[in-house]
């Protein structure tokens, strides 16, 4: 998939809104970790903006600074998000405290990759046609185990989704198996580590990266037809620090940076080899609040 590089970006922020979908909603200052735990499953909400370094398209080796806005909350016991151009919510109610828990919902996602050359540094790749707009829709499940190595706050989630392109523009689908690890270091510190892969169909790989004659002619690159494989895998990392309060009150400063390498036909495309890297990476950093 188009490396969901600005949802990537966009998901380093919400360190702290997903520590709050598994430690409570508590106020400001609180003595101990423990006293945390004592406010399991309150509501909570988190809204945060910040800036993503991310490359210009899919495989490039050119970058750019992107706003990356995030909202994640917990209502009720259901998890959801709106971060960058994806969108998800757990329809499953969720138990507090050290539990196994199952998730699953709709995802939604706003596919913009190569959909303006004015953002695309490369002339041979600035002559290729401009994609469409894709909204791709599909669902997802997780598998979330609370309480696992550091302390009962802690959180594993295991999570697979699958999106179809609505619109007919890429035509195509997108699997995306992920692992996440979350631990609070402190009442006010938490880190995280993430990792992902990408499945891609025929479609989806010739829309984005292939090369046609009348492609090849405008922009010198070679002709290329991929076809449907894994097109990258990332690993990644987070921290959040609260400013005010703690983790799951008031404002947080959030960093992280994730590593992607494009795989498969995706990697063989004349956009990656010629134009671009296999190896892309993305920075970001902001603010969040939490109430």
């Amino acid at each position: 998939m188009t490396r969901i590089l600005l949802a990537s970006a966009a998901a380093l922020l919400i360190a702290a809104p997903a520590l709050a979908q598994t430690t409570p909603d508590v106020a400001p200052a609180p003595a101990s970790a423990a006293d945390l735990g004592s406010q399991l499953g309150k509501d909570n909400i988190t809204v945060g903006v910040g800036a993503a370094y991310l490359p210009d398209y899919d495989g490039s080796n050119n970058y750019r600074v992107v706003p990356a806005p995030v909202v994640v909350g917990t209502y009720k016991g259901h998890n959801f998000s709106l971060i960058g151009n994806n969108a998800s919510f757990d329809l499953i109610k969720q138990q507090p405290g050290p539990v196994w828990n199952i998730e699953a919902g709709p995802v939604a996602f706003v596919n913009f990759n190569r959909t303006s050359n004015n953002h695309i540094d490369d002339i041979r790749v600035k002559r290729l046609p401009e994609r469409d707009t894709a909204v791709e829709l599909g669902g997802y499940v997780a598998l979330d185990k609370t309480g696992v190595i550091t302390s009962p706050y802690d959180e594993l989630s295991l999570s697979f989704s699958l999106r179809h392109d609505v619109l007919a523009k890429n035509k195509s689908y997108v699997f995306t198996p992920s692992l996440t690890y979350l631990t609070p270091l402190s009442t006010k510190l938490a880190v995280g580590l993430t990792a992902s892969g990408t499945y891609v169909g025929t479609k989806y790989a010739r829309y984005y990266y292939g090369v046609s004659a009348a492609d090849s002619r405008a922009s010198g690159l070679p002709i290329f037809n991929p076809s449907h494989d894994w097109n990258n895998y990332t690993v990644g990392g987070f921290t959040t620090y609260s400013i005010t309060g703690d983790l799951l009150h008031g404002f947080k400063v959030i960093a992280g940076g994730t590593y992607s390498r494009t795989e498969g036909p995706s990697a063989r495309s004349p956009l990656t080899t010629i134009a671009g890297k296999r190896n892309q990476f993305i920075g970001a950093a902001g603010v969040a609040y939490t109430f």
